[in-house]
């Protein structure tokens, strides 16, 4: 079945922005629900009123796809094409006030990404790409950085903060830390499009959603950024990403330590 991938991120990138509309107005009177997985897997009634609206549209438009959605409004489709949507990437941020979040939108057509948008509602920025159509930053192309050394890199890490993984990130920061240009700690989909806008020269992700990498995974491989993980392919244990001239050092030393 083929589809219209630029009007399929259109839509997305309407329906993400009206979503950061909605969580900027209502960050001043937000109500936060149980935690999840764990103490610090947060959620607000905000992330779910956003997937609901995000997921309301996308059915209206096209009824037989099927929809992977963090907050468990997804539902099965019978099209062949499936939307990943992480509503509020980073809520932690969001509720504290202490950094970035994003809207994160994408289109699979089997187990392939076809079209990706991350907004971040704050910085007023949205991110898209369209398979094999390049990468742009409201609507103007994104390319990945030249690649420094990795001694002059920036390097963007992220993480699921639960204790297993937050000691797994620690023996990771041990190995990059004395030996890259700085590090950033930034939500998944935000580490990968600040790769490729070329920010970050390089980032790392451990034990994601594939909500929380989809859309930004596939707008950094459109603007040139090389991912992988353990092997060639990157994955939600682990994705790393680099400028291409920056690549081999960056994974050799990740790679080294998280085996």
């Amino acid at each position: 079945m083929t589809r219209d991938l630029e009007a399929a991120c259109e839509l997305a990138a309407g329906l993400a922005i009206r979503a950061g509309r909605l969580q900027l107005q209502g960050r001043d009177t937000l109500k936060m629900g149980a935690p999840k997985a764990h103490a610090n897997d947060v959620v607000s009634d905000v992330d779910i009123a956003s997937e609901r609206l995000i997921v309301a549209a996308i059915h209206e438009a096209w009824p037989d796809d099927a929809m992977q959605a963090e907050e468990g409004h997804g539902r099965a489709g019978g099209s062949g094409w499936t939307w990943i949507i992480d509503p509020l990437d980073g809520t932690r941020n969001y509720v504290s006030r202490t950094g970035p979040w994003s809207v994160c939108i994408a289109l699979y057509q089997g187990d392939q990404p076809r079209m990706a948008v991350v907004h971040d509602p704050a910085a007023g920025e949205t991110f898209s790409a369209v398979d094999e159509g390049g990468a742009l930053l409201n609507g103007e192309p994104i390319h990945a950085s030249s690649g420094p050394p990795l001694s002059e890199a920036l390097v963007g890490i992220s993480f699921q903060p639960n204790p297993a993984t937050k000691e797994r990130a620690g023996r990771v920061l041990r190995e990059l830390l004395p030996v890259c240009g700085d590090i950033r700690r930034v939500p998944a989909a935000l580490n990968l499009v600040y790769q490729a806008a070329g920010r970050l020269d390089g980032g790392l992700a451990l034990d994601t959603k594939l909500w929380d990498i989809a859309a930004g995974a596939l707008i950094a491989r459109e603007a040139g950024v090389t991912l992988g993980g353990h092997g060639p392919d990157y994955s939600t244990e682990l994705t790393i990403g680099a400028a291409p001239a920056l690549w081999a050092e960056l994974s050799g030393k990740v790679r080294a330590v998280d085996v």
